[in-house]
């Protein structure tokens, strides 16, 4: 038979739609094409095929040969189409029998002497072929990642040799060792960091609520240290939680490690990063750093010193949990429900309003320095707190304050009466959600209403302040949101001023 179908997948963000990867032998001079829209990386797997069988010391047909990738209209990128093309090859010129390909689904990368690489999204692929009833073959390294996937029928091979040996039923391929993961629980304690009893108590509410955080002071105030020790604070991760971090991580150039396994993301760009680093993007499009923190942490430090253009072009992902790509060719979604944590200083030089006389920054320069960040994303900023100096007998102080732990435990039984009463964490309310679920009492409103004429809310952020008082009252184990929690919602919006965001840092 001078035909062989072989079935592999291609990948579309986070689906990885079926290719037929389909080798046909015919009559002519000796020549061999890959057509069905494949880019560079495709194209290069014929020099890398042809090696691999040499090496493998199978016989490489002197013959015209045409492999087509269908469905033609689906861009094809990467290495993962080595193997199928090999063993279609190889089934074509009846070097294997071509009857057990119809049962498995293919994917690797082949080196030179026909060893298999691992491929970028395997977890994805083997997500998107569970209800296909076939079992996919994939490079060892890249099988132990799909093994995560609960029901799915992988077989694990380290060469070219393997998967034939396989085929011809010399000798069976195994599965992945799929080793028992936990939860990573080596985080960074909160217990570390001296005084700051303001910033720990917003983080508190912020882990709780889910609300994403703005920590302004300056430098070497902890900010930093608050900030990587935040994902302490936060809830073991779901098993659906943590199969869709480990797909979207799975996509990127690093790949996913398996000692990561329920451990909740925590990505930190430097300001340098471009849009397409932070949101996502290029021909073929990638998750960038806001898809790779879902249902983890997203730390922006220096946040003015990152491009204006850049930072507004969160504002959507922060609502809607989910970041669209479109190109001319194709368009793809990735979620990215993520915290914002970010952090800033006063001014330029970072010490206005501390250290008498330090600062001598004029107050144009730091209408500008402020003036880099949006009022758009600032007014999507949950909780906006200042974290000044640490007074000497803070940093002396023996009493090292409460443990992460601790607070963690706070944080999951609040956690658990806002799933128990709306079903989801109170960020993520909506309009109507606020009005059923966060209404103070006549105490409440009556602070509130002071507060909108005070400080010019915005109707976002009279409703932000709703949500984070009801998580301030679910901390406390309140069922009404009453003035005490307003008051305190109302303390962390530093920059909502009706004069001047210059104000916001003096003392």
């Amino acid at each position: 038979m001078s035909l062989a179908v072989v079935h592999s997948r291609a990948l579309s963000g986070m689906v990885a739609p079926p290719v037929r990867v389909e080798v046909h032998l015919g009559n002519g001079l000796p020549s061999f094409t890959i057509v069905g829209l494949p880019e560079a990386e495709v194209k290069e797997s014929r020099d890398r095929v042809r090696a691999a069988l040499a090496n493998s010391r199978f016989e490489f047909p002197s013959r015209r040969l045409t492999v087509n990738l269908a469905p033609a209209e689906l861009p094809k990128e990467g290495g993962r189409f080595d193997l199928p093309i090999a063993l279609g090859i190889l089934a074509a010129s009846q070097q294997i029998p071509s009857g057990a390909l119809d049962e498995y689904e293919f994917a690797g990368e082949l080196s030179l002497s026909g060893e298999l690489r691992p491929v970028r999204g395997a977890l994805p692929m083997v997500l998107s072929s569970t209800g296909s009833g076939r079992t996919f073959v994939l490079p060892r390294e890249s099988a132990d990642e799909g093994g995560l996937v609960n029901g799915a029928r992988i077989l694990a091979a380290k060469s070219l040799l393997e998967v034939c040996a396989h085929l011809i039923g010399a000798a069976a391929l195994c599965g992945p060792a799929r080793a028992s993961c936990q939860a990573a629980t080596a985080y960074p304690d909160l217990d570390e960091v001296r005084g700051q009893a303001h910033a720990k108590r917003a983080l508190e509410v912020a882990a709780a609520g889910r609300h994403s955080v703005l920590m302004i002071g300056p430098p070497g105030t902890g900010k930093s240290m608050l900030a990587t020790r935040f994902p302490g604070l936060l809830p073991a991760m779901s098993d659906q939680e943590a199969l869709e971090s480990a797909a979207l991580q799975s996509l990127a150039p690093g790949g996913f490690r398996l000692e990561n396994w329920k451990r909740r993301p925590f990505r930190a760009p430097h300001h340098s990063a471009s849009s397409v680093a932070l949101v996502g993007g290029g021909g073929s499009p990638r998750p960038g750093e806001i898809s790779l923190a879902h249902n983890g942490v997203l730390f922006l430090d220096e946040l003015p010193e990152f491009g204006r253009r850049t930072l507004d072009m969160l504002r959507e992902p922060m609502e809607s949990g989910g970041v669209a790509i479109s190109r001319a060719a194709r368009q793809v979604e990735f979620p990215a429900r993520f915290q914002l944590i970010a952090a800033m200083n006063p001014c330029n030089c970072g010490y206005l309003g501390h250290y008498n006389g330090r600062c001598r920054c004029t107050p144009d320069q730091i209408g500008r320095y402020r003036g880099k960040l949006s009022g758009p994303l600032l007014d999507r900023i949950d909780i906006q707190i200042e974290v000044p100096a640490v007074p000497l007998e803070d940093l002396n102080g023996v009493n090292p304050g409460e443990s992460s732990s601790r607070i963690r435990d706070r944080v999951e039984k609040a956690r658990v009466q806002m799933l128990a009463r709306q079903g989801k964490e109170n960020a993520l309310l909506t309009t109507r959600d606020v009005d059923k679920y966060c209404v103070p009492d006549e105490a409440g409103a009556t602070l509130l209403r002071k507060a909108i004429s005070s400080l010019g809310l915005s109707a976002r952020g009279y409703h932000r302040i709703l949500r984070v008082a009801r998580t301030i009252a679910d901390l406390a184990g309140g069922e009404r949101v009453t003035a005490a929690h307003i008051a305190e919602a109302i303390q962390s919006r530093r920059l909502d001023r009706t004069a001047s965001v210059n104000t916001a840092f003096q003392r």
